[in-house]
């Protein structure tokens, strides 16, 4: 189906057994079921390790040596699950194929499920090998078996499946790619009705790189992916088929693993599609599935197996799975290069933070200031001017019209302003007139305060800040609240996640560039501390002491090197792992610092997208981070989330925020991109 962008390097996991001597495993085999019981380890040793031409050469050796058919032997000896895989190893590909649909459509009711997946990812000399083994072996026409049992446009499209006539030329048309996108595009969400025979049409005939092109230029046409449309205007087995073949079109790869996944997930296990997919894809591209599995579960196949099925069946299954990619080793799964090639871009990366607040040029605070009043004074209160004013100037110029404003009209500006103007505006443009140290002291002491923390406030502004940043909090928070922000973490705070909030709040991360030998001994560190320790580790504590000292003390450019290095040494990415050995306020504070060390701008934006996405608008995480990065890198963090979330920031604030609040945050925003 898809190309696989590997080329023509061989991607099974089985392969040709070397020094391979039929004689010998097929009296091997014998002597395993020879007698009391067989030996079942022996068996699934032997045939799970040779090639599925190797095992057609033991069938016919083992009937000339012993008389006997060797599936009809096996089945005498094994049982249930484990016999069933065995057997199906034994046969050829194209007459397993033969043998789960017969079984599919034998008996009461059908396997669509079974039909749907065989028939959606063959090419079309796998689908011509099926027809002819499926006659050969039971002297039956598969169509008209597919006929008697399906209906509707459902059997009307696995029948132009079982021919096997999809175009096979690398040559694409943007032409047509053109108009069978346009007409996909009438056939479905322009019509009234849905035209099933168009969709039967193109998905049925054009070839694999056609419609990928025409997918894409699809969602151009309708704003919205093929597979959308598919959900909304097809239904049951139809809808299921389609879906199949523009996933297998997508990617062959993905389609199996999300089919490997569903087996074993939840309760219970689909053993007659785990079975399939293992025995079918076992020579063609197993290690394509297994990297794709990886990349989409973050957890290996190997893994998923391991812990869902028992005794001989398993074993087997692993073996022919080929090995374990959540295992450190030679094999470097695509999952775990990608994470390499994320915290390698992050160190490479040499982007300057900018900001959408600038000084106003020809800045005048009297004059700023006569507006400012000339807006609070008399009846009522004209916020246009404020928010211009406001959010146009630079910190350092507020700071200069609030001394202005003292001195030349005697009054208090925070004081006019407060009685003036309410609610989120309130909070935004008081907010805005505030000193950066002083604004994050203020946040930071509403979080500990009263009844109940706000966790997430302390995390997000304590893991982004510079060391300048903390001490100018530090300063800030002493002199407003006469107590020391460390003493009130200490005082409100516990555990680990204390110790992480204190070291972060002494501003004592170190500068300078990564040190290559230190980088190593600090990953070896992180895997100790987040793999090997438990609660019988009698220097678990230390461990994590020393953990956290390395997260919260070396500088940025070190700890992307700790990354990568960790990353070779585990074959996981430590942000995936925290998720899934930690828990709590220590998790989302080491999320939120491992975040931040990879792309402090796309961690804002997914703060900022989490603020407005859903039922509801956090109106006060939005407002921190828009006016904390307005000077410092709100525009890199506007490029960040149109890249992350298809949509602008300007587009998020304009839906979801109302009046002058909104206007003033889309002037703060400075652009749509």
């Amino acid at each position: 189906m898809a190309p696989t962008g590997k080329g023509k390097r061989y991607r099974g996991a089985v392969r040709d057994y070397p020094n391979f001597n039929a004689s010998q495993d097929a009296e091997a085999l014998h002597k395993a079921m020879k007698g009391i019981g067989s030996d079942k380890e022996a068996i699934l040793e032997l045939i799970a390790s040779r090639s599925n031409i190797q095992r057609q050469e033991i069938c016919t050796v083992y009937k000339s040596l012993y008389g006997k058919d060797l599936i009809d032997h096996l089945k005498y000896e094994l049982t249930g699950k484990f016999e069933r895989l065995i057997v199906g190893l034994l046969r050829p590909p194209a007459y397993f194929d033969a043998k789960e649909i017969k079984d599919a459509v034998d008996g009461i009711g059908t396997d669509e499920k079974c039909i749907i997946e065989i028939l959606a990812s063959r090419n079309n000399k796998q689908i011509h090998e099926l027809v002819n083994a499926y006659s050969d072996a039971y002297g039956r026409d598969l169509e008209a078996d597919i006929i008697g049992d399906t209906s509707g446009h459902f059997k009307k499209m696995l029948i132009v499946l079982l021919q096997g006539a999809r175009e096979e030329d690398d040559v694409v048309s943007e032409d047509l790619v053109e108009q069978d996108a346009k007409d996909l595009y009438e056939a479905g969400e322009v019509k009234w009705g849905t035209d099933e025979a168009k969709f039967i049409t193109i998905l049925g005939s054009r070839s694999a790189c056609h419609l990928q092109r025409v997918f894409e230029e699809y969602a151009k046409i309708a704003g919205k992916d093929i597979e959308d449309s598919i959900k909304g205007e097809l239904s049951g087995d139809f809808e299921k088929l389609m879906l199949a073949v523009v996933r297998c079109i997508k990617n062959l790869h993905t389609y199996f693993a999300v089919r490997l996944y569903k087996s074993m997930k939840g309760m219970g296990t689909a053993d007659n599609t785990l079975i399939r997919i293992m025995v079918s894809r076992s020579e063609i591209d197993m290690l394509d599935i297994r990297e794709e599995f990886r990349s989409l579960y973050e957890k290996s196949l190997h893994s998923m197996i391991k812990s869902d099925t028992s005794g001989e069946y398993k074993r087997a299954l692993l073996k022919l799975c080929g090995g374990d990619d959540d295992a450190a080793g030679e094999f470097f799964p695509e999952a775990a290069q990608q994470a390499y090639k994320m915290w390698e871009l992050s160190a490479m990366a040499t982007i300057e933070p900018k900001g959408t607040v600038h000084p106003a040029s020809d800045f005048d605070p009297v004059k700023d200031c006569e507006a400012l009043r000339k807006a609070m004074k008399g009846f009522g209160t004209d916020e246009g001017p404020i928010i211009d004013i406001i959010t146009q100037r630079s910190n350092a110029q507020r700071q200069q019209i609030y001394k202005t404003f003292k001195s030349h009209f005697g009054r208090d500006l925070m004081a006019d302003l407060k009685s003036e103007i309410s609610g989120n505006l309130a909070r935004l443009i008081l907010g805005l007139m505030m000193t950066p140290a002083d604004y994050d002291a203020k946040q930071l002491n509403k979080a500990m305060a009263g009844a109940g923390t706000d966790e997430k406030v302390l995390i997000e502004i304590l893991t982004t800040r510079t060391n300048k940043e903390i001490h100018a909090i530090n300063a800030a928070y002493k002199a407003a609240y006469h107590k020391s922000l460390e003493d009130h973490i200490k005082s409100d705070t516990s555990g680990h996640f204390r110790k992480i909030l204190v070291s972060l709040s002494q501003g004592n991360r170190e500068d300078g560039d990564a040190d290559a030998e230190r980088a190593k001994e600090d990953a070896r560190i992180a895997c100790k501390t987040l793999e090997m320790c438990d609660a019988s580790d009698a220097d678990a504590g230390s461990k994590e002491t020393r953990f956290l000292s390395v997260l919260c003390t070396r500088s940025y450019p070190h700890l992307k090197r700790v990354f990568q290095e960790y990353i070779k040494m585990t074959n996981h990415d430590i942000e995936q792992i925290i998720k899934e050995e930690m828990s709590g306020d220590v998790k989302d504070a080491l999320l939120a610092l491992v975040r931040s060390i990879k792309n402090k701008p796309g961690f804002f934006a997914d703060r900022l997208y989490k603020s407005m996405k859903g039922a509801g608008t956090d109106d006060r995480g939005l407002t921190r981070i828009m006016i904390s990065r307005s000077e410092i890198d709100l525009l890199n963090i506007r490029y960040e989330f149109k890249e992350m979330h298809g949509k602008s920031l300007h587009h998020y604030i304009e839906a979801e925020t109302s009046g002058d609040y909104r206007n003033a945050l889309l002037s703060i925003c400075g652009g749509d991109d």
